[in-house]
């Protein structure tokens, strides 16, 4: 089992340097300027000299690997000691987010490279399918100070956390898999919408039914 964790760990680690290999590869072939920022259409806006591609792929390297030790850690930092009763399931957010963040990042060296591609019409799917994902581990996560639904009432009251996340756990894999199919049809204008939308529909559900569940049982 030990063994597994450790492979498991290290493939993980191999992962998040995908894009850095990726981009060393490219690198030689990549055009002075490249694009920096891309419109709300998808389209490119700004460019950088080609030098820029380190430090935007090191950088969201980084995140990922302090978010995966974060994550990871979190059964012994916890403060409430009660990540440490599902460590399995920390580590399989941890590996979704590590997922999601080198997928980003092999976008953006994409995207360097082929500055006609249309950039929203791979990350917002991307998005989606992380909300799917991680809606399956809602329910599974116990009250925390780092992961999870965390508001005032919920970190108070282990019934409001159980319930608040329940709910998350539904509207997140509803809501990912809508938003995964609506931004791969939708003309990226609309699809970047249709998806703020919706995040902010999943998101603020959760807290309104939080806080009424609060004030019933207060």
């Amino acid at each position: 089992m030990k063994k597994a964790s450790l492979l498991s760990s290290l493939l993980i680690y191999v992962l998040m340097c995908v894009p850095l290999f990726y981009a060393a590869s490219i690198y030689p072939s990549l055009p002075a300027m490249i694009p920096t920022h891309f419109d709300i259409n998808g389209n490119p806006n700004a460019f950088g000299d080609k030098s820029t591609i380190w430090f935007t792929t090191t950088l969201l390297t980084v995140v990922s690997l302090l978010t995966y030790l974060l994550v990871r850690n979190l059964p012994k930092i916890d403060p409430k000691k009660t990540a440490g009763q599902a460590p399995e399931v920390y580590h399989k957010i941890a590996a979704t987010v590590v997922v999601f963040l080198s997928a980003l990042n092999l976008i953006i060296v994409y995207a360097s490279q082929n500055g006609s591609v249309n950039i929203t019409h791979l990350m917002l799917p991307l998005m989606g399918l992380m909300f799917l994902v991680l809606g399956n581990y809602m329910h599974s996560i116990k009250p925390n100070y780092f992961v999870g639904f965390r508001l005032p009432w919920t970190l108070e009251n282990e019934d409001n956390w159980r319930k608040t996340h329940q709910l998350v756990g539904k509207l997140w894999v509803g809501g990912g898999l809508v938003m995964t199919i609506a931004t791969l049809l939708l003309p990226p204008k609309s699809g970047f919408i249709f998806f703020i939308s919706i995040t902010f529909i999943i998101t603020i559900i959760p807290a309104i039914f939080s806080y009424r569940y609060f004030k019933k049982h207060q």
